[in-house]
């Protein structure tokens, strides 16, 4: 029964996460747990399940005597990988990965210069594993395999820097990634030179180089922010 019931409130949160960050329940609206459940036909119990993980995306706020209201946007906690990947399913898309991409231009850099200076030989070899495997999947459309390395790639590169908040925008990154590539926001394969860039930030790091790998990843997130504006203007 714990399995049904993780089922049903996860096939309410999957309908009703995408509505709340596409704005089809703007801000200040209030969605009653009675008319959810006959909606959705479970269980009060189930919505409330369903409404505590959305109230811990700060995306509503449930009242007793008032029922579930959607908080403002600003409140959202929009590093969470769920929020992220619901609004880049939406309208917003373009706007969603402008934003995150800005993000990631802003710290990847930094955070390759750190994993110079302070990457393990195991950490080191992990990213040198994967940027070997971004080249082996570069080519004949294979974008789903070619993205497990270059999630991981950057995951390291992140961890690496030895720097905990830094750590923790992984998935945040991860999700991003994801969403580019689930939703076509890609060309067929992966730019060779953006390839080519991953395995010298990775040989950057592994030499302790830490102004080429600062340099050779913005290098990596300017392109990508170039494709945006080709594919997602």
């Amino acid at each position: 029964m714990e399995n049904e019931g993780k089922g049903l409130h996860g096939r309410v949160l999957e309908a009703l996460g995408p509505e709340i960050t596409a704005g089809d329940h703007p801000p200040g609206t209030v969605l009653r747990t009675d008319e959810l459940a006959q909606r959705f036909d479970v269980s009060r119990t189930v919505i409330r399940e369903a409404v505590r993980v959305l109230e811990s995306m700060q995306l509503v706020a449930s009242r007793r005597r008032v029922g579930v209201t959607v908080r403002p946007t600003e409140e959202w906690n929009v590093y969470d990988p769920r929020v992220i990947g619901w609004r880049l399913t939406g309208r917003d898309r373009p706007r969603q990965l402008r934003s995150l991409t800005v993000l990631r231009s802003a710290v990847e850099p930094i955070a390759a210069g750190l994993a110079a200076e302070h990457a393990t030989p195991a950490q080191c070899a992990e990213l040198t594993e994967h940027a070997m495997g971004m080249v082996a999947t570069s080519r004949g459309q294979q974008l789903d395999a070619y993205l497990v390395h270059d999630v991981a790639f950057h995951r390291v590169i992140l961890t690496a820097s030895g720097n905990e908040m830094f750590a923790r925008l992984a998935d945040v990154v991860a999700a991003v990634l994801t969403g580019r590539t689930h939703h076509h926001v890609m060309f067929t394969d992966p730019d060779p030179a953006a390839v080519t860039l991953h395995v010298q930030v990775a040989e950057a790091v592994r030499t302790g180089d830490a102004g080429a790998a600062e340099r050779l990843t913005r290098e990596i997130t300017t392109g990508a922010m170039a494709e945006l504006d080709v594919l997602a203007p």
